[in-house]
């Protein structure tokens, strides 16, 4: 195995720094041109099983194909199962040799989330691969039955409570790997630890997804430390910019603009499928971005103590109704 901590060029830092060029397509373009071919192998997830959550359209829908794709054995996590059954009909369409199948998961009701967690604990004797995927732009603020944003519900505490459910699967599994899909957007965004909830100011659905997309970045290394004893790694990444039924649908002025330099769902879920199947040494508790470790931070207000991120971790981790610590 090799070691794959990904020490930048000069140009590809140059082209992260400026965000439009390294975000857009011609980034993964020209990053991808560096990449081993046989990297992962044809075959690296042959006997390997792996969930994807918000899997039946866009980049979740494009790495459920991808793992499949490599030989996996891949579970689509859907709030819907009669769109998850159709984006397995699409996938196999594809590609007829694809094992997919469906389960149904809505992070942010924790009674979905214990009943996708206790199916699959009868059905798999072990799991290879989490993908935290699923993720939404609300318009206005969306409280859940049981009292909490929306963003920060399907964002955080529904992938924390899954995590840890799951764990005993991903335990029994040879080097398991958890992985959350951030986004490049909460660069611009603090860490809410006074306002975890969103209650205060004006309320804005695209502030809302940074921040809790921040939350799982700063969660990461948190999250790696707590389950090393188990021997699970534990990775955060962004995309970069994709064109997808989200991004027309929540941020349609940016597509309309952004358009011609967005990547496709499948260059955007390359990095997931990645890090899930690649046999190099991955470093755990380290953010991502076409391959490559990157800063968690490029603005000097948005740093945050050790003492804030374990504050937010206890909040949150209680607010999912698990133990804290």
């Amino acid at each position: 195995m090799t070691d794959a901590s990904g020490t930048p060029t000069f140009f590809d830092t140059l082209l992260d720094r400026t965000i439009v060029p390294g975000y857009s397509r011609l980034g993964f373009r020209f990053r991808r041109r560096g990449w081993p071919a046989d990297d992962p192998q044809s075959d690296a997830m042959h006997g390997r099983t792996a969930l994807v959550t918000g899997s039946n359209s866009g980049i979740g829908k494009a790495i459920a194909a991808g793992l499949a794709g490599l030989g996996g054995s891949v579970i689509l996590a859907v709030r819907d199962r009669e769109r998850g059954e159709q984006a397995c009909r699409e996938i196999r369409a594809a590609d007829p040799a694809a094992d997919v199948s469906v389960t149904v998961c809505d992070l942010s009701d924790p009674g979905s989330v214990a009943a996708c967690a206790d199916e699959l604990s009868e059905r798999l004797s072990r799991l290879d691969v989490l993908i935290h995927n699923a993720g939404l732009l609300p318009p206005r603020r969306i409280e859940t039955a049981d009292g909490h944003e929306l963003t920060l519900a399907t964002h955080v505490l529904g992938p924390l409570l899954l995590t840890d459910r799951l764990v005993p699967l991903l335990d029994a599994a040879d080097g398991s790997r958890v992985i959350l899909m951030s986004s490049g957007g909460m660069y611009a965004q603090r860490l809410a630890v006074d306002d975890p909830e969103y209650r205060q100011g004006r309320y804005s659905g695209t502030t809302a997804y940074a921040r809790t997309k921040r939350m799982q970045v700063a969660f990461t290394p948190l999250l790696a430390e707590h389950y090393a004893p188990q021997g699970i790694s534990v990775h955060s990444m962004h995309p970069g910019w994709a064109d997808t039924p989200g991004v027309i649908t929540s941020l349609p002025a940016f597509h309309r603009l952004m358009r011609p330099l967005l990547r496709t769902p499948e260059e955007g879920a390359d990095t997931a499928i990645w890090l899930a199947a690649t046999s190099a040494t991955l470093p755990s508790g380290r953010f991502w971005h076409d391959r490559r470790v990157r800063p968690e931070h490029y603005l000097r207000r948005t740093h945050y103590t050790a003492d804030e991120a374990w504050r937010l971790w206890l909040f949150c981790r209680e607010a999912a109704g698990l133990a804290v610590g």
